[in-house]
C-alpha cells in the first residue's frame, strides 16, 4: 500500500531510509482534491500521513470564513492597507491557507499585480502569478523573493516565513511599498512579534512593517440535531466569562451521535484573534517587551483573544466547552 501511495505521489519507492514529501491530485464527483503525502521511516516500517484539501474550498468568499462583524471590520481595515505585512498564524491544520487564499481572492483585481511563492502551491488562482519552491533548483523562499521584487508586484504572498533571511526580505518589501501576506507557526498574535525578533528582525522595523496579525484555530461544530443542553456549572461560567449569579444554558456533544453527525459534531468553524498594529503597540515595541505585555496592550485596545472567541462560540451553542479548552484555553491567562 505504501509503495502504491509513493508511486501516485511521485515519490521514490526504493527509498525507505529518508522522510519524503509528495502530493497528488484526484477528481471525485467533479470536485478536484489535493492530497499532501508525508512518509516517515520508523523502527516498525514507514508511517504515512495524507492530508486532503478540496481545491475549490480554499478560494472562498470572506463571508464564509465565519467571522463575527467586529472581527470582519478589523480584517477589512488590515487588508486595505496599501503596504505592510499581514501575518496569519497558528499550528498545522488550523486553516491558515484558507484565510490567506480568501484574502488574496478579495484583493485580486485586474489592476493589481499579485505574485506568490509557496511550498507547495495549494490552489491555482486565476490572475495570480504563483511560484513553486524548488529546493533542488535552489529556488527557496528567500531566493524567489529577491527575484519577485524585480517583477514590480503590488502584493506578495509568502507561503511561510521560516527563517531570518525570508523575514528580513519580507520586511524590506513591505517598507518599500508592497503588501506582503504570509503565515507563521506561533500560538498567538503577540507571540508572532517576539518570533520575528528572535529571527533577527529589529523591533522598530516590525512596528513600521507589520500592519496586522491574525491567529486562528478550528473548532468542531456541535450537531444541531442532537446536541445536549445543560445549565453551566460555576466552574464553566468562570471559564466562559459569565457572572456567577447568572444562569446560562450551554451544550455538549451527544456521544452516541445521530444520522447527521459524527459522535455529536458536524463540520468545523474557525475562531480568530485579530490584532491590528496600533500606535499603542508600536510605542511599546521600542522597548524590550514580552508577548504577554504586547497582548495586554492589544486587549486594552479592543482585541478579542482566542479564548474569548472560543467562549463566545460556547455561549452561543456553536461548539462545546471541551472544544474551547482543546484549542484555546490558557491556564496562565486564567490566573492573571
Amino acid at each position: 500500500m505504501v509503495a502504491r501511495i509513493k508511486i501516485v505521489s511521485g515519490l521514490d519507492i526504493s527509498e525507505k531510509r529518508k522522510p519524503q514529501d509528495g502530493r497528488l491530485t484526484r477528481i471525485v464527483d467533479g470536485e478536484e482534491y489535493d492530497v499532501r503525502v508525508s512518509i516517515l521511516p520508523t523502527v516498525y516500517g514507514e508511517k504515512t500521513v495524507m492530508r486532503m484539501t478540496k481545491k475549490r474550498g480554499l478560494t472562498r468568499e470572506k463571508k464564509h470564513l465565519g467571522l463575527y462583524p467586529d472581527d470582519e471590520m478589523k480584517l477589512d481595515a488590515i487588508t486595505h492597507n496599501p503596504h505592510g505585512i499581514i501575518l496569519v498564524t497558528g499550528p498545522t491544520g488550523s486553516g491558515k491557507s484558507t484565510t490567506c487564499y480568501t484574502v488574496l481572492h478579495e484583493l485580486n483585481k485586474e489592476t493589481v499585480n499579485i505574485i506568490t511563492v509557496e511550498d507547495p502551491v495549494e490552489a491555482n488562482v486565476p490572475g495570480v502569478n504563483q511560484v513553486q519552491v524548488n529546493v533542488k533548483a535552489e529556488l527557496t523562499f528567500a531566493s524567489a523573493l529577491r527575484s519577485i521584487l524585480r517583477q514590480d508586484p503590488d502584493i506578495i504572498m509568502i507561503g511561510e516565513i521560516r527563517d531570518g533571511e525570508t523575514a528580513g526580505i519580507a520586511v524590506k518589501a513591505s517598507i518599500t511599498g508592497h503588501l506582503v501576506i504570509s503565515t507563521l507557526h506561533t500560538n498567538s498574535t503577540s507571540a508572532s512579534i517576539t518570533r520575528l525578533i528572535d529571527m533577527g528582525v529589529e523591533s522598530y522595523l516590525i512596528g513600521d512593517a507589520v500592519v496586522g496579525i491574525i491567529a486562528q484555530r478550528l473548532v468542531r461544530r456541535l450537531c444541531t440535531k442532537c446536541k445536549i443542553p445543560h445549565e453551566a456549572t460555576d466552574r464553566e461560567k468562570e471559564m466562559i466569562g459569565v457572572p456567577q449569579n447568572e444562569s446560562i444554558i450551554i451544550y455538549e456533544p451527544n456521544p452516541a451521535g445521530c444520522d447527521e453527525c459524527n459522535k455529536g459534531y458536524k463540520g468545523r468553524k474557525a475562531i480568530y484573534e485579530i490584532m491590528p498594529i496600533t500606535s499603542g503597540i508600536r510605542k511599546i515595541l521600542h522597548q524590550k517587551v514580552t508577548a504577554d505585555e504586547i497582548q495586554e496592550v492589544a486587549v486594552r485596545e479592543g482585541m478579542n483573544t482566542l479564548r474569548m472567541a472560543g467562549a463566545r462560540n460556547v455561549r452561543e451553542g456553536i461548539t462545546s466547552i471541551e472544544e474551547m479548552v482543546r484549542v484555546a484555553y490558557d491556564m496562565d491567562e486564567e490566573t492573571k
